[in-house]
């Protein structure tokens, strides 16, 4: 049974930090993908960044490009995103999510490429 469990969302002032986490279990965790997501209150679920299983291939969203990390530690079956410079309208539920991938190099922006989500955690930015 394939389980995420999000962790270190949290209320930041704008131009704060956080990272995120994301612990696997239930996996193949070094060659599947991973994604992040957010949702903010009103609003379709959007994609932030995702992770090859390799870590050879990134790509992040426009609006979080310079500012947001994403990595992984295979051997701990976590990935994770770590946020920097965050603005208000950053705030949102952030969700990770994973998929059975057809090679080590691969990934996805589209949420209908994952397989599997966590519950999410909340992150709020103040002005």
């Amino acid at each position: 049974q394939v389980q995420l469990v999000e962790s270190g969302g949290g209320l930041v002032q704008a131009g704060g930090s956080l990272r995120l986490s994301c612990a696997a279990s239930g996996l193949t965790f070094s060659s599947d993908a991973m994604g992040w997501f957010r949702q903010a209150p009103g609003k379709g679920r959007e994609f932030v960044a995702c992770i090859s299983g390799s870590g050879g291939r990134i790509y992040y969203t426009d609006s979080v490009k310079g500012r947001f990390t994403i990595s992984r530690a295979n051997a701990k079956n976590t990935v994770y995103l770590q946020m920097n410079s965050l603005k208000p309208e950053d705030t949102a539920v952030y969700y990770c999510a994973t998929g059975v991938s057809p090679s080590y190099d691969s990934t996805s922006k589209e949420p209908s490429y994952y397989d599997y989500w966590g519950q999410g955690t909340q992150v709020t930015v103040s002005s």
